[in-house]
């Protein structure tokens, strides 16, 4: 259970470091035989959020005592 807190929080770090996760989406606009033409699209999506989730839920994997 350890082992799982150590890595949620370092996944929460990094996602509070990069603050948002860019995706390009490339749309086609128009074809004409063997002619097309395209345009890309850059979307920003932010994880901050789910970054400290990440840090509060491994930190309570690494405090919080196990049943014995």
């Amino acid at each position: 259970m350890k082992l799982a807190g150590i890595v949620l929080i370092i996944l929460g770090a990094l996602a509070c470091i990069y603050q948002f996760v860019p995706v390009t989406e490339t749309h086609q606009d128009a074809k004409i035989g063997s002619l097309s033409i395209q345009h890309q699209e850059t979307h920003y999506y932010p994880v901050t959020i789910a970054g400290v989730v990440f840090i509060v839920a491994g930190l309570a994997c690494v405090f919080v005592p196990t049943r014995k």
